[in-house]
Parts: C-alpha cells; sequence; structure tokens
C-alpha cells in the first residue's frame, strides 16, 4: 500500500514539473496543444513540417516553462510523417513519446461530443501523454532502423505488384496455352518466363523440334530440361490445339509485357535484399539463425520494433503487438479475449512465425520445430482451439524475438521436455 502511495505522489511531482506537447502530423504542416499535468490546454501552435521550422516549436514552448519544468512531447508517427520532427527533438535531448494511434482515437470516442479538427486531434495526443506516459515507448528514430524500414516497405510494394502481375499472366497464358500449368512447376520460374516470352502463343511453336525446343530451354533450365521434358509440352500443345484469334499480336504483346515487368520486379526484390543483407549484419542481430526467419522476415521484425531499447521488457513488446491478452470483467466474473489493437503488422510477423514453427517437413513428416509442436499439441489437448494455441505460441516467440535482440545471441532449439511445455 505505501508503495502504491509513494508511487502515486511521485506520479503527482512528474505532472507537475512537465508541459506535455500532444502533435497532430500532417504532410505540410503540424499542429501542437500544450496541456499541463491535469490536462488543461495552455495554448497551440502551428508549424511548418521542415526543419527550418523546428526551432520556432522549442523557442514556443519555452513560453509555458516555468523555472525546473520540462517538456515531454507525443507524436503518433514517428517512423513517416513525423520523423523528421522526432529526429529533431531527439537530437535537441527532448523526451519524445511515441502514441499509438488507438490510444488517441479512444480518447476521441469517449468525448461526448464528436469534434474533429487538427487541434482536437494534438490535445487528444496530448491527454494519451499525460494519463499513460510511463507505458507509452520512447520515440528513437535511428536512421539505420529507418532505412531498413523503407527498404522493406519498397520491398513489400514490388512483392503485391509482382502477385498482381503474375495473376495477370495466369489469366492471359489460360487463354493461348489451356494446358500450361503441366508446363512447369512455377509459372514465374526462370525456364517459363523463357519459354512463354519466346512463344507468347502455341502457333510460334510450329516447326520446333523436341530437340530444338530443348536446346532454348537448357540455359534458363541451368542445362536441367530433357527431351522428355520438351516433348511433354509438345504433345500437350498438340492436344490442346490451335487457339491462335483476331489481333493476335497484340495479344502476344500483353504476355511479353507482363513478363518483362515480373522480370524487373524480381530483380529489385533481389537487389532489395542483397541490401537488407548487409544493414541486418551492421545491426548485429542474429534472427535469421531461427527456423522460418530469413533476411526479409528479421529485417520486417527490425522495421516495426526499431531499437528493442524502447520496451524495457517483452511484456511490453507484447501489448505493443497486441499479443498479450486483454482482461474484460464486471463483478467476480472476468475473462481474457484477444487484444484487435497494437501493431497489426508485427502480430502479423509473429503470427506467420508461429505458423512455421508447428509446421512439418515435407515428405518426412517432421516438425520444424519440435519444442513448438509439442507445445502446440499439449495446448489443443488441453482443449484451447488452434487460434488460441497458435497465440499461446506468438507470447513465446515475443519472449524468444525479445531476448535475440536485447542480447544479440543466436537462437538456440530448446529441448522438448513434455512437462515444461506449458
Amino acid at each position: 500500500m505505501k508503495e502504491h502511495v509513494d508511487l502515486q505522489q511521485k506520479w503527482e511531482e512528474t505532472r507537475m514539473k512537465h508541459i506535455f506537447v500532444g502533435i497532430d502530423l500532417h504532410k505540410r504542416q503540424h499542429v501542437a496543444v500544450f496541456l499541463n499535468g491535469f490536462k488543461r490546454k495552455l495554448g497551440e501552435f502551428k508549424f511548418d513540417n521542415k526543419p527550418n521550422a523546428f526551432p520556432l516549436l522549442l523557442q514556443e514552448v519555452k513560453k509555458y516553462l516555468k523555472k525546473g519544468m520540462k517538456a515531454i512531447y507525443g507524436l503518433e508517427d514517428t517512423g513517416g510523417l513525423g520523423r523528421a520532427l522526432a529526429v529533431y527533438l531527439v537530437e535537441q535531448k527532448q523526451t519524445v513519446k511515441e502514441v499509438n494511434p488507438a490510444l488517441a482515437n479512444g480518447v476521441r470516442k469517449a468525448n461526448p461530443i464528436a469534434r474533429k479538427s487538427d487541434e482536437w486531434d494534438a490535445e487528444c495526443v496530448g491527454s494519451v501523454l499525460v494519463d499513460k506516459l510511463e507505458s507509452l515507448p520512447d520515440a528513437n528514430p535511428i536512421d539505420q532502423y529507418w532505412v531498413i524500414a523503407q527498404l522493406v516497405t519498397t520491398r513489400t510494394a514490388i512483392a503485391n505488384e509482382h502477385r498482381i502481375l503474375v495473376n495477370q499472366l495466369h489469366a492471359q497464358i489460360s487463354h493461348h496455352y489451356p494446358s500450361y500449368r503441366k508446363f512447369f512447376s512455377e509459372l514465374d520460374g526462370k525456364t517459363s518466363l523463357a519459354f512463354f516470352e519466346r512463344y507468347p502463343a502455341p502457333h510460334h511453336l510450329d516447326g520446333v523440334s523436341v530437340q530444338e525446343l530443348r536446346e532454348f530451354l537448357l540455359v534458363p533450365s541451368n542445362y536441367a530440361c530433357s527431351l522428355k521434358s520438351a516433348e511433354k509440352i509438345l504433345n500437350l500443345v498438340h492436344e490442346d490445339g490451335s487457339t491462335k484469334r483476331n489481333y493476335q499480336e497484340d495479344r502476344d504483346f500483353i504476355i511479353q509485357s507482363h513478363i518483362r515487368r515480373i522480370r524487373t520486379c524480381k530483380e529489385e526484390m533481389q537487389a532489395i535484399e542483397e541490401r537488407l543483407v548487409i544493414l541486418m549484419k551492421d545491426t548485429g542481430y542474429k534472427l535469421d539463425t531461427m527456423y522460418g526467419v530469413e533476411v526479409v522476415t528479421a529485417a520486417s521484425f527490425v522495421a516495426e520494433i526499431g531499437s528493442i531499447g524502447r520496451f524495457s521488457n517483452a511484456d511490453k513488446l507484447a501489448n505493443f503487438s497486441g499479443i498479450a491478452p486483454v482482461l474484460y470483467g464486471s463483478g467476480d466474473k472476468h475473462k481474457h479475449y484477444k487484444c484487435k489493437q497494437g501493431n497489426r503488422a508485427l502480430h502479423e510477423l509473429f503470427y506467420r512465425l508461429a505458423c512455421r514453427q508447428i509446421g512439418t517437413k515435407r515428405g518426412s513428416g517432421e516438425p520444424n520445430n519440435p519444442y513448438y509442436y509439442e507445445y502446440y499439441q499439449q495446448k489443443l489437448a488441453a482443449g484451447k482451439t488452434k487460434t488460441q494455441a497458435i497465440i499461446c505460441i506468438m507470447r513465446k516467440l515475443v519472449d524468444v524475438i525479445y531476448a535475440l535482440m536485447k542480447n544479440k545471441t543466436e537462437y538456440v532449439m530448446p529441448a522438448v521436455q513434455m512437462k515444461q511445455a506449458g
């Protein structure tokens, strides 16, 4: 009880010694609202989103600072529109907190009268800053992590474009080659793309012998194409019959255009991955020593988490990821529910990693990670649903990723101990 009173007293003293600055971020102009420790609005200030205007904010804040007082700044987006401001404030030795947009939105919804303005949004951010100061992570916009995040975002956009192009290519190829799925294992593979670029429609194969087709496919297939494979393709084309139609040249052009763009996407993704390998090595993290974590996944974790020093323990990282359960209750009835807030991108990364751990290898059927596979089976036997069991694994993985980043160590596969997997 005494500890609780001491903490409360300490918090009251902290509130009295600080000015809380909530900032609503925009592309061209930011809006700051100044609050005291009791959330009373002291003033507001608009300034341009450019480095030369940032010192004006500090000058404005000084007007509200009394002797011995300091300012604490709250920003919703320290990796995008607010990154330049966050970098400047951190360089000026200011305290900057990252405010989850869901928290600020909760303040807006709690207001009995719906309001919408830049000033009100900034005040909501400031209100969260006052109430949640102890639990908010510090903004730490390190250039190294920011570059990794930008590369991951760029690769994700290219990967989405690549997926759309491949789907479109499937649709175009199916009109020309009804049996095309039996030609190659992957439509966007090197051999497949070479074939359909050279022969976008069956009539281009007229007069081409099995030996000629094999010789053409030898190089793109790394000399793996056999006479049998070439013969199979020509037989399937013959069985399908003629698909030549009006405007065939335009239809061929569409296919070849898709192939050129798919190649470009793959080349760009490869170039980005090569850069990520170098950048990830510089971080000192060894996340890729764990099964299911290759360079892109490792970089994605770093992009979303940033500096692990922002989180004092794994529990806070779990809360940030939206993995920790939420307690709902009234009276003597309480129940934990799945959290639907937090960083959803990070939540998805942990979900996919958990699924990889409990998967099995093709052919042998051996678990990818025996420890988590056994843990998953035990949770199912205990009455958990598949989703609940996976969430339990995700929470364990938060501890693992936190430890690997905190200590910069390699992953060590834990021994499978049935009694300790609970």
